[in-house]
């Protein structure tokens, strides 16, 4: 089995460490790798896709005057697009 996480598809990545005289020498960094059983399915999953899949679904509301007006807030105002100046060349 590859070292590769199956949701994202992440894998190793190349690293140096140096010494003092400053010699590369070239290492392999591996993932934080978990096994998990997710509906049923044995998955290896990055620590990085656990923690996303952790969190708790984010619902966008839509912000309206009466909103802002419950929590005693001035919407913004929208910007109009500023008229370009004409370079006039004597």
């Amino acid at each position: 089995m590859s070292k590769k996480c199956d949701l994202c598809g992440r894998s190793a990545t190349k690293g140096a460490s140096r010494s003092h005289s400053k010699i590369k020498t070239l290492q392999r960094q591996g993932i934080n790798l978990q096994t998990k059983v997710i509906d049923g399915i044995k998955a290896k999953i990055c620590t990085s896709c656990l923690r996303t899949m952790a969190k708790p679904k984010r619902i966008k509301a839509k912000t309206t005057d009466k909103t802002f007006a419950e929590k005693g807030l001035k919407p913004k105002k929208e910007r109009k697009p500023k008229a370009k100046k004409k370079i006039v060349k004597k």
